[in-house]
């Protein structure tokens, strides 16, 4: 049955009341046509709820717009919605990421993440190239999809809105990788599912890493919103030296700052009985709150990103494969995914809208029944990088 408008209605029941399901829930495909955007395809999915959100097919089937009965829940950047035509891969010693980033969804990979290094590309057979140079966060974030399906389906009477794609990261003599995404979201409610598969296409033997950069906005970031996590361990802190100092810890959030330099932290998560990872970032003034859950073996690492720069608000939750310290680190920790021709991997990841006090209540009970995080908003940090089991050297 679909909830719709506080009544339970079957499939029959939901067609007499329109000529067409579309106007409570759907997807439809449209293009963006102005200024940076323009020829962007994007896809509207309405679960009926109030909840709508956005997806770019041409910027790797990332989320970009999330907003819940008029208020915003992803974030915008002054960067906006970059037709990936505009975007520089390479520029500005591999910071032109910067110019690209907006949204509630950035997807960071397919064989890099963090910041710009060089990497060995021996397994790729070919002299004249000796190193990759890699950029902030990898290529695939502004990559178009291949746009294999959408619409609603239904199973009985469960209505699902759905879309799927492919996105290519390929080059000759280099990674031949695949993205291949599903996103689906139930009339009636207001999880939206994430289902990736990374496969290597290639044949030649191929490094993966992978993260989401999920950035939460106004208003649910504002003064006094709460970050909440199962927390076992603070194992880094970036700018540790200036942390304290900005006087903004990890737990309780301030407005907007002057001056701000960024800080991430990567946190050690503890995962319930059956492997998942709740993460929540809440506003009790407003009752309201968004959550991220992934599974502790697809993404056993887990970043908070705090940009509360003035006109550039957001805090990131950034769920990710590998440890804070990099491509190089992964490689001599013996922590990188390598993927020979036709292994994959997988990551399912669900994004909840929490619509009030209530659901903001179940999801810190939850949170807190796995684990208890630090009291205080400065704890100090372990520098414990716990080593990732199961990965070849």
């Amino acid at each position: 049955m679909v909830q719709l408008y506080g009544k339970s209605l079957s499939r029959a029941e939901l067609a007499a009341l329109s000529g067409n399901v579309s106007h409570a829930a759907g997807v439809r495909l449209m293009q963006l046509d102005d200024g940076l955007e323009r020829g962007i395809r994007m896809l509207e999915f309405r679960s009926g709820t109030g909840l709508r959100f956005t997806v770019l097919v041409d910027r790797a089937m990332d989320i970009a717009d999330c907003d819940y009965r008029g208020q915003a829940i992803g974030w915008h950047s002054p960067a906006g919605f970059r037709h990936p035509a505009l975007h520089e891969y390479e520029g500005e010693g591999g910071l032109g990421f910067m110019r690209s980033f907006s949204g509630l969804m950035i997807t960071c990979g397919l064989d890099h993440i963090l910041f710009m290094n060089d990497t060995e590309t021996s397994s790729y057979v070919y002299g004249p190239r000796q190193k990759a140079s890699h950029s902030l966060h990898g290529r695939v974030g502004t990559i178009p999809a291949r746009l294999t399906g959408y619409g609603e389906r239904w199973e009985g009477d469960r209505l699902i809105l759905w879309a799927e794609g492919v996105v290519t990261q390929a080059a000759v003599f280099g990674e031949h990788l695949e993205l291949h995404r599903r996103i689906e979201i139930d009339a009636g409610t207001n999880d939206i599912r994430l289902r990736d598969r990374v496969v290597n296409a290639g044949f030649y033997r191929t490094p993966h890493m992978l993260c989401y950069h999920i950035n939460v906005g106004h208003p649910v970031l504002e003064e006094g919103a709460r970050y909440l996590a199962p927390i076992r361990d603070v194992v880094n802190v970036a700018h540790a030296d200036s942390y304290e100092r900005q006087g903004v810890g990890y737990r309780t959030l301030p407005g907007p700052q002057m001056n701000f330099h960024e800080q991430v932290w990567q946190h050690e998560m503890a995962a319930d009985d059956k492997g998942k990872v709740p993460v929540a970032l809440v506003n009790d003034r407003l009752g309201l709150g968004f959550m991220v859950t992934t599974r502790k073996d697809q993404f056993p690492c887990q970043y908070e990103w705090q940009n509360l720069q003035a006109g550039q608000y957001a805090l990131g939750i950034e769920p990710s494969t590998h440890h804070v310290l990099g491509n190089n680190a992964a490689r001599e920790r013996g922590e990188m995914i390598w993927l020979e021709h036709g292994d994959e991997r997988r990551y399912d990841t669900v994004f909840s809208i929490l619509p009030d006090a209530q659901a903001i209540a179940a999801a810190e009970a939850e949170i807190r029944a796995i684990a208890i995080q630090p009291e205080s908003d400065y704890p100090a940090a372990s520098g414990n990088f716990r080593p990732i089991e199961g990965r070849g050297a």
